[in-house]
């Protein structure tokens, strides 16, 4: 159990940074808590296909298939459900439960990385995504652009 605000997840990585020996083995894994209404944005793992297994609680969990079709599926795991994320397919997951959440992902790479969408677009730390491009992009006037890049 974890005590914190609502919307809050800690994340448990074991991977090669932590454990150098993992290196070439092609596998990591991670403990996932979230608490009341917490949610893993969404996000994607570039070198990684992740399996994701609900160890207590509920969550709804989603990914969104590839180009041209951009489909959304769907799912709320229960204790002991298990979703697969394919290899670098956005997803996110999100506590639907009334208590805490306890998830383990395992992952097929030593190193799968993450990138998280929203700090992509809007938060790059050398320079910003011109607002033209996003504004295009999605669709947005430019001062909402602007203000999603001050608020990451």
């Amino acid at each position: 159990m974890i005590s914190s605000s609502p919307g809050f997840i800690y994340h448990t990585p074991v991977n090669v940074a932590q454990i150098p020996g993992l290196n070439t083995l092609g596998i990591s894994i991670a403990r996932l808590d979230f608490s009341t209404s917490g949610v893993n944005p969404p996000h994607t793992h570039p070198r990684a296909t992740e399996m994701l297994m609900v160890l207590d609680g509920s969550l709804h969990v989603g990914s969104v298939t590839s180009n041209p079709g951009n489909r959304l599926i769907t799912k709320v795991l229960n204790k002991g459900d298990v979703f697969v994320f394919p290899v670098g397919l956005v997803h996110f997951q999100r506590n639907v439960g009334t208590g805490d959440v306890v998830a383990i992902a395992t992952l097929s790479s030593q190193n799968p990385g993450v990138i998280t969408i929203a700090n992509a677009v809007f938060r790059t730390p050398n320079q910003l995504i011109p607002s033209e491009v996003l504004t295009r992009a999605f669709q947005l006037d430019k001062n909402v652009i602007e203000f999603l890049q001050e608020k990451f």
